[in-house]
């Protein structure tokens, strides 16, 4: 059996090895963590963020959970609207999202999926405090207590909560308020109305339940617990009052809340309105890369857009061909002018790429309302065509406005982008193979084809890909020059987040983007290979 070799401390070498090993590559983890850190917090937390937004949809569920829950019994097929539980549920939900100020967010979001839910639910939010307001003023009249706040905290208050109460000394925030397990078992609807208005008294009113009626929706609540079991056995000294009203609450006047919401806004009696509510409220959607792709759920399942709605597949489609177009137009333009900057003298190639980059030290803005005056329909490029006569007066070119005025303002701005990379690619190209070439027999035309193309393919590969990436995120250059005709889909993306704060739409259009871009990358790394892309030396 051969010795262990061991190192000059004793351990066997392997293992010396090994934990120098682990030494060095912890010194250069530490080294990049800082650079790691950095890209974390900026680049992929946030973009990581945003993309969440493409299927998060937790804003329905978290603002009205008891109507989402109500939700599932209505049957769709029987019934136009959902039945009078759902409702109560949505007013009781309503007086906690108007009181918390979320109803016009909720309202918002919805919106987005059918127009005219955000004006329906601000309308309903000013007027909803009302809901319940009849079972308030029969109980009250039944027996005065039911006005008082102590009996509701000796009612629904757990005895801990009521103890801590009582010890506060009135520094600091009151103890959050407590619900009695008894009371979420006997009165479950007027337990969780009321935990949310002792919620919202002690948060948002930094007052106390204690001291505050309860809303008309608890009424409502207490009513609804007392009629679907009217035989409830509660202990304690508020036992009488709670038996006495269950007792009478067969005879109290009702109030449709139906027909209270119908009220409201004609709306509510709207099928599509509850349709879109129930579509909607899972936390998570996929209904944003529905619409990102002209298609919608609906009760029956995914569906195309109206068609004078179908916007965003043509966005997609003019987006692609577009950039493509301006890439290729730089190819065609950068080409020479890298070559020459490559073969000329230095000195006269110095003073050209100052040329070259020159529009670097101008405004994008700048740059692309000079396109704007130049390209419109009495501007300085129809003159000069009208002047020369390659066109008439009246019937000038249409170069503003459309496909054709973003392609020139774009190829002319993205340029330097192909130049720069074709030319410190050129540059290494040794000027002797050309000479050895044409030594061997070829013209010049063979020589540039089979000998100096070839070795300049890297050099289009690195422009091509920094062009097009490039171009199909502007949206400055297309909505100041493009018109309707030649915007991007960034562009609807730009307006999602600045204008309308769909972020959601404008994330799914946002990750399909990025999808496509990667898509192309990978198909342009298997085709050409990514390693052959350089940008010189």
């Amino acid at each position: 059996m051969a010795e262990q070799v061991l190192a000059a401390d004793g351990t066997p070498l392997k293992a010396s090895l090994n934990r120098a090993l682990r030494r060095q590559k912890m010194r250069a983890l530490m080294l990049i963590a800082p650079l790691l850190l950095f890209i974390m917090l900026t680049f992929i937390i946030p973009i990581g963020q945003m993309l969440f937004r493409s299927v998060e949809n937790q804003i329905v569920g978290d603002t009205i959970p008891r109507t989402v829950e109500a939700l599932d019994s209505w049957d769709h097929d029987a019934d136009d609207i959902p039945p009078p539980p759902v409702f109560d549920a949505l007013a009781q939900d309503l007086m906690v999202a108007v009181e918390l100020k979320e109803h016009t967010r909720l309202g918002s979001r919805l919106n987005y999926e059918m127009s005219g839910i955000s004006s329906l639910f601000r309308k309903s939010g000013r007027r909803v405090d009302d809901i319940g307001e009849v079972y308030t003023d029969q109980f009250v009249a039944l027996d005065p207590a039911w006005e008082e706040p102590a009996t509701w905290v000796g009612l629904l208050a757990d005895p801990k909560w009521i103890a801590a109460r009582e010890a506060w000394d009135g520094t600091g925030d009151e103890p959050a308020f407590i619900m009695s397990r008894a009371a979420k078992t006997v009165l479950p609807q007027t337990a969780s109305i009321y935990a949310d208005f002792a919620r919202v008294i002690q948060t948002e009113d930094n007052d106390s339940p204690a001291e505050e009626e309860p809303w008309h929706v608890v009424y409502l609540a207490l009513y609804n617990d007392l009629t679907a079991n009217p035989s409830l056995e509660v202990t304690g000294p508020l036992s009488g009052l709670i038996s006495s009203a269950a007792a009478a609450v067969p005879s109290f006047e009702t109030e449709d809340v139906v027909a209270t919401f119908e009220g409201f806004d004609d709306d509510w009696k709207n099928p599509e309105i509850w349709e879109t509510i129930y579509t909607y409220s899972p936390a998570y959607t996929n209904g944003y890369f529905l619409n990102s792709v002209d298609l919608q759920k609906t009760n029956e399942g995914v569906a195309w857009q109206p068609e004078n709605e179908q916007i965003y597949l043509t966005l997609f489609w003019r987006t692609m061909v577009m950039s493509l177009t301006i890439t290729f137009s730089c190819i065609l333009l950068g080409y020479p002018v890298a070559w020459m900057l490559a073969n000329l003298p230095a000195r006269k190639a110095n003073l050209l790429m100052i040329l070259v980059l020159l529009p670097f030290w101008t405004s994008l803005l700048v740059r692309t309302s000079a396109w704007k005056v130049l390209l419109q329909n009495q501007g300085v490029i129809n003159d000069l065509l009208v002047w020369v006569g390659f066109v008439a007066d009246d019937n000038r070119l249409a170069l503003i406005n459309n496909a054709t005025g973003t392609v020139i303002a774009m190829t002319h701005i993205l340029l330097p982008f192909m130049i720069l990379p074709l030319y410190s690619v050129m540059q290494t190209i040794p000027a002797t193979y050309l000479r050895a070439a044409k030594s061997l027999g070829a013209t010049n035309w063979t020589a540039f084809w089979r000998v100096y193309f070839p070795q300049s393919v890297p050099g289009i590969g690195a422009g091509s890909i920094l062009v097009f990436i490039l171009s199909i995120g502007y949206y400055i250059t297309p909505e100041i020059v493009g018109g309707t005709k030649g915007v991007f889909i960034s562009n609807r993306i730009a307006y999602h987040i600045s204008s309308s704060l769909n972020w959601g739409l404008a994330a799914a259009l946002g990750a399909i983007l990025l999808a496509i871009v990667l898509a192309l990358y990978w198909a342009y790394d298997r085709i050409v290979g990514i390693d052959n892309v350089k940008l010189g030396g």
